[in-house]
């Protein structure tokens, strides 16, 4: 009788693929030093030391790289990443001095493209991330000959010519003016934007702050150090209309930062509701970010309901 038991060897990138093996689609996979792959400019994703690295070295160290990062040319020598800047981490990190690149010449328009459409495909992505990553694609269609118009309202305009934002849309799972909303964030001082990643201010009350100047939103971050809270979606709607009729100054932001919120502002649940739902190994915060998450996918499926 047959052992079905027996163990199952994976094999490494190494045993998988020679150091001049082919893709599928013909493309060649070499093997290059680490120290020659230079990270893309304005790359818009953050590596960070998580737990998420951390398991990506030790797969590396077990198993290699078994999938190739995508590089160009650079004039002055070496590599420019276009997708596997956390791989090239990983591997310095475990102490490998090389991994499998395939290198294309493309345009920075197509390598913008690309490396945004590459990324994009991550399972946590921070707003900031999203949005300077839908700035720069929308900028790069924009070049490359398609409509982009950045200054279209929350409300949408009607066109009949397919927009490169509603290509993005489609792609990328959002909706046109969700798209928009984001890349609105790109706006922001980087002291709130990183509010908006940290979870400490909503998206939506973070892009109608966007619309107030540098020097607006400087003062509205003070306060809110000040009085630790940051704004309701109807008092950053308040502040954008100040800031539009030229009325807000310091003291405007201290008055409607000052007004208590709003009951609808805010919803309570008891604790043993929301325990129901889940095991009972989670955390707090893990049950935070799960509940942030869902009623982020409710809201964006929301919006696009309301687009048809």
């Amino acid at each position: 009788m047959k052992d079905s038991g027996r163990k199952i060897e994976l094999k490494g990138y190494d045993d998988i693929f020679t150091p001049d093996a082919a893709t599928a689609t013909g493309e060649q996979v070499r093997q290059i030093p680490t120290d020659q792959l230079f990270p893309f400019k304005d790359h818009p994703f953050k590596v960070t030391d998580d737990q998420a690295m951390q398991d990506t070295v030790e797969s590396i160290k077990e198993y290699g790289v078994l999938v190739p990062a995508i590089a160009r040319p650079r004039p002055d020598g070496g590599y420019e990443l276009i997708s596997g800047h956390r791989r090239q981490h990983a591997c310095e990190l475990a102490g490998i001095t090389t991994m499998p690149v395939i290198v294309r010449n493309l345009d920075d328009d197509a390598a913008t493209i690309l490396m945004v459409d590459s990324n994009l495909q991550r399972e946590n992505i921070l707003p900031s991330e999203r949005a300077f990553a839908f700035k720069m694609k929308l900028e790069a269609m924009k070049h490359q000959g398609n409509r982009a118009d950045l200054t279209s309202s929350q409300l949408g305009t009607k066109l009949e010519s397919k927009r490169a934002d509603q290509i993005i849309a489609e792609q990328s799972g959002e909706s046109r003016n969700q798209v928009q909303r984001y890349i609105r964030l790109t706006v922001l001082i980087p002291e709130l934007l990183s509010m908006v990643d940290d979870r400490q201010m909503a998206f939506n009350p973070a892009v109608e702050i966007s619309y107030l100047t540098k020097e607006q939103q400087q003062m509205l971050f003070q306060e809110i150090e000040n009085c630790q809270a940051t704004p309701s979606l109807s008092q950053a709607q308040r502040l954008k209309k100040f800031s539009q009729e030229g009325k807000l100054d310091e003291g405007v932001i201290m008055a409607v930062m000052s007004e208590e919120k709003k009951d609808i502002d805010k919803v309570t649940l008891p604790g043993e509701t929301i325990n129901k739902y889940f095991p009972k190994s989670y955390t707090p915060k893990q049950k935070q970010e799960t509940i942030i998450k869902l009623l982020e996918q409710w809201q964006r499926k929301r919006q696009q309901s309301l687009e048809r």
